[in-house]
């Protein structure tokens, strides 16, 4: 894939700019003369200081690296559903496609090899991207907040993915084309019961899927929703890997209880929504 012959995607994140970014070499450049240059390892920084809460946001490289692990082992049949979920979606070849908050870029480098897509991949952290950049440097890798204003040009995605990740449902139907589509996975109540009644003590149930529709429902319409279950024996490590990645491990409180893990079997469970835009 040629990235001359792709229809320009990415917009200049200056605020009072917004012209579609070109790249030359080693750079992406507006009509306005802002640059953008492009690490050595091959992604693109679009990030403002007002989009960014701290001097390093975004996952750290060790949540990274578990979630990863993750997606290799236990999570894999989870990860694999959705982007067979994604491949089966009407695409035109080199459509754009952009996940966000593509964490190091598994799921956009998996769905390349089902469709010829133009694939663009934003994350909040740099240690995310960096890493998708030198492991998938065929793509494109961005370091951006979904949470935000998107860099990314008017109607001119095909599809949006976020898979457990967070998005801006204005800012999605704006970068969405006509016929343009929104797949969003969440966990569901019993996602990781188990692990999260070892850890804390019980496992508070949550619905997340009214409020995903809700928090949607004035720009687009729901037209699909699925959802994918499976339970799976973890390893002690595995699990360590789990918690790190979602983020159940960090408090000080729950410090004896996982040093205590062990092997056990535990539900995976995502619900799937697609979204048309309008």
């Amino acid at each position: 894939m040629h990235r001359g012959h792709l229809i320009p995607v990415l917009s200049c994140s200056v605020r009072t700019c917004g012209l579609p970014l070109e790249r030359a070499d080693r750079v992406w450049r507006c009509g306005r003369g802002h640059s953008y240059d492009v690490s050595r390892s091959g992604y693109v920084n679009l990030l403002q200081p007002r989009d960014r809460r701290s001097a390093a946001p975004g996952d750290s490289r060790d949540a990274i690296e578990a979630r990863a692990r993750t997606i290799a082992g236990p999570g894999r049949e989870l990860f694999e559903r959705f982007v067979e979920r994604a491949a089966t979606l009407p695409l035109a070849d080199h459509s754009a496609v952009v996940d966000l908050g593509c964490g190091s870029g598994e799921l956009l480098a998996a769905l390349a090899q089902f469709r010829r897509i133009n694939a663009i991949g934003l994350d909040l952290s740099t240690a995310a991207v960096d890493r998708a950049a030198r492991k998938y440097p065929g793509l494109t890798w961005v370091v951006a907040n979904a949470d935000r204003r998107l860099p990314l040009l008017d109607g001119r995605v095909s599809l949006l993915l976020s898979l457990h990740a967070r998005r801006n449902p204005q800012e999605c139907a704006r970068a969405l084309g006509n016929g343009g589509h929104l797949l969003v996975a969440v966990p569901a109540d019993d996602d990781l019961a188990e692990l999260r009644e070892a850890v804390q003590g019980s496992a508070t149930r949550r619905d997340r899927g009214e409020s995903l529709i809700d928090a949607h429902r004035e720009c687009f319409t729901l037209i699909d929703h699925a959802t994918a279950r499976y339970t799976v024996d973890v390893t002690a490590e595995q699990l360590v890997d789990l918690l790190s990645g979602t983020y159940r491990g960090a408090r000080r409180a729950d410090a004896g209880r996982i040093q205590n893990l062990s092997q056990m079997t535990v539900t995976f469970a995502s619900e799937f929504f697609l979204f048309a835009r309008g």
